[in-house]
């Protein structure tokens, strides 16, 4: 059997959800001026979130087993929407942080990019750049 992720998702109010991972709660609402009660992030923002918090993860940990000298990392990503039907076109994910050797930092973000799950998934289906600052 192949390894699997899961999550549960479940209605708790008119326009908002909870998803549970293990322990772990998300709301995700619509903001009010799209009929939600702004409970929480919208899926988008979520998965852009998730896309984040993933490729942190795992630039973290590369920054950790290379004892780089990279700290205060911190990543804005932007996701710029097509219609017909509404998606993600293009995610463009900008990494800065503290560090004295930028060939070693674009290493450290190829490592990561190669390494998080969500990069992997998206990266056929959108235009996805990473650019260090």
């Amino acid at each position: 059997m192949s390894a699997s992720v899961k999550v549960e998702v479940r209605q708790i109010a008119a326009t908002a959800s909870e998803a549970v991972a293990r322990q772990h709660k998300v709301l995700t609402d619509r903001p009010e001026a799209k009929g939600g009660e702004d409970r929480g992030a919208m899926g988008g923002e979520l998965l852009l979130m998730g896309l984040g918090g993933c490729f942190m993860s795992n630039l973290l940990a590369a920054v950790k087993a290379r004892e780089a000298g990279v700290r205060d990392i911190q990543i804005t990503i932007t996701g710029a929407l097509s219609e017909a039907p509404m998606r993600f076109a293009a995610i463009r994910m900008e990494i800065g942080a503290d560090y004295a050797d930028r060939a070693e930092m674009e290493k450290l973000v190829t490592i990561a990019e190669r390494g998080c799950i969500v990069a992997n998934t998206l990266k056929d289906a959108v235009a996805l750049s990473l650019v260090v600052v």
